[in-house]
């Protein structure tokens, strides 16, 4: 049964902000969390990517610092009340743009700090007061450390996308700041997959947490149709190009996994003519936003990015997302493919599989509990039957196929019979000789008869006992004469 949102007896203020975002029914986990978030108790929340995790925490934080709603220009009358941490520079961006419109026509500020960015406007904002303040850990640390934010009177705290944060070596930061935050208080944990590090983590800093799990750990939307193409490295291109054009896809993640592997596909895919752009870590702050931006707006057709852009963003009717290469985490498929089929659409994910790709298969079927199969897709040059992996082995399960290849070894023979059945119309071609040297032809005639004294052993030996490398030394002239010294007698 869904519930609607006018069913939460919510503020009318953020009543009106949710209706103009066009909010009606809630989704399963903020059915289960907006309710328990608004009787303060600790969560533990996880959930598939997409399923709206934002508004499940956002919406009663809201709703319960309404009572510190005031319209005093002071700062002091606006402390952080409510930290959001993130890992990602864009996705705390996202949710920050996300904070703003549900607090739209009400008194409470918000603010995001993150890093590749002049600290500058960032301490401005902090100084004028926010109530809620959205951050990444690393960036947050350098204002906690320069004093220009205090977080003694926070009374809410969000990790969102914990899982991630561990990923990536978060915890000593997330440590450290929690040592700033009272004691008592309100900690929210979300997360799209649950592991043994985030369990440890909630059992440290959440007090009687209420674990709320909407969907099986690591499972996939239901909404996205999955595929698995055996490709070798050289044809994924081509067949990239091939499925944009046979299913009229107009706009797609494509996710690699290196940097440098990012900008060189983007650079390659320009050059043939596609509209695209480049999201990695090496990229600058701006770079990166800009690129968002233009995916967002529609300015750019394919965005070509790492993991960087596999967490939380949320972009509105993307039709496909393609793994240009097998993610090396397996979890991080789950993310991926998420960035489509959001909120109950429909959604495509296309990976591409090549032969080096068999124990990442192995552990990708690990994870989702089946076994994958992988499907042909021809080309003209290209025409090799599907196969699966087999996890034990480790090793493509395709006999045919190599049959196939010894068969055609064997009937092509070695080169002179290759030559030997050449068409009669046209002779086999041989290799050029150089020409020859008479100087090199010439066999090998010795210069000395066989009694004769080698030159080195006849040669006049120095008479000097100085050896012929020292030189002489050099007469100088004397400008003083010393007096000749008279023997004693």
């Amino acid at each position: 049964m869904t519930q609607s949102f006018s069913q939460l007896s919510l503020s009318p203020l953020l009543e009106r902000a949710v209706a103009e975002m066009g909010y009606e029914n809630m989704t399963p986990i903020q059915a289960q969390a907006i309710p328990v978030v608004l009787q303060g108790r600790d969560v533990m929340g996880a959930a598939q990517t997409g399923t709206g995790k934002t508004a499940a925490f956002t919406l009663p934080l809201l709703q319960r610092m309404m009572k510190h709603d005031n319209t005093s220009t002071s700062p002091a009358r606006h402390p952080v009340r409510a930290l959001v941490l993130l890992p990602t520079r864009e996705l705390a961006d996202q949710v920050a743009e996300q904070v703003k419109l549900y607090a739209k026509y009400t008194n409470l500020r918000s603010t995001v700090v993150f890093g590749g960015m002049d600290m500058k406007p960032q301490t401005a904002e902090l100084k004028k007061g926010v109530e809620v303040l959205v951050a990444t850990p690393g960036r947050l640390l350098d204002h906690i450390e320069a004093k220009n934010c205090v977080l003694n009177q926070v009374e809410y705290v969000v990790l969102d996308e914990a899982d991630r944060m561990l990923d990536i070596g978060f915890l000593p930061d997330l440590q450290r700041i929690l040592s700033y935050l009272p004691k008592q208080r309100t900690t929210l944990l979300f997360s799209a997959t649950f592991s043994p590090e985030i369990k440890r983590l909630a059992n440290s800093y959440l007090q009687d947490p209420v674990t709320i799990e909407v969907a099986r750990s690591n499972a996939t939307a239901s909404t996205v149709e999955q595929h698995f193409y055996r490709i070798d490295d050289d044809d994924k291109r081509s067949v990239l190009k091939k499925i944009l054009q046979e299913r009229g896809i107009k706009q797609a993640f494509v996710f690699v996994n290196s940097k440098l592997g990012c900008a060189r596909l983007a650079r390659s895919l320009e050059r043939e003519g596609l509209n695209t752009t480049a999201l990695h870590g090496d990229k600058s702050q701006d770079e990166r936003l800009k690129a968002l931006e233009a995916f967002k707006s529609g300015a750019v057709d394919l965005l070509v990015c790492t993991d960087v852009a596999a967490r939380g963003l949320d972009i509105k009717d993307v039709p496909a997302v393609f793994n240009f290469d097998i993610p090396f985490n397996a979890e991080d498929y789950v993310h991926r493919i998420g960035r489509t089929g959001r909120a109950g659409a429909s959604g495509l994910a296309v990976s591409f599989v090549s032969g080096r790709d068999a124990r990442l298969m192995g552990d990708l079927e690990k994870l989702l509990g089946k076994k994958l199969e992988l499907e042909a897709l021809e080309l003209e040059a290209d025409k090799r039957p599907a196969g699966h992996f087999n996890d034990g082995q480790r090793a493509w399960q395709q006999p045919e196929e190599a049959r196939e290849q010894r068969e055609i070894r064997e009937s092509r023979g070695s080169r002179p019979e290759r030559e030997a059945r050449a068409p009669s119309g046209r002779p086999p071609v041989r290799p050029v000789r150089a020409p020859a040297d008479p100087l090199f032809d010439k066999p090998y005639e010795p210069t000395l008869s066989a009694d004769a004294t080698p030159s080195w052993e006849t040669a006049q030996k120095p008479t000097s006992r100085l050896s012929p490398n020292i030189k002489p030394r050099k007469k100088v002239p004397a400008l003083f004469k010393s007096a000749p010294v008279a023997e004693s007698g």
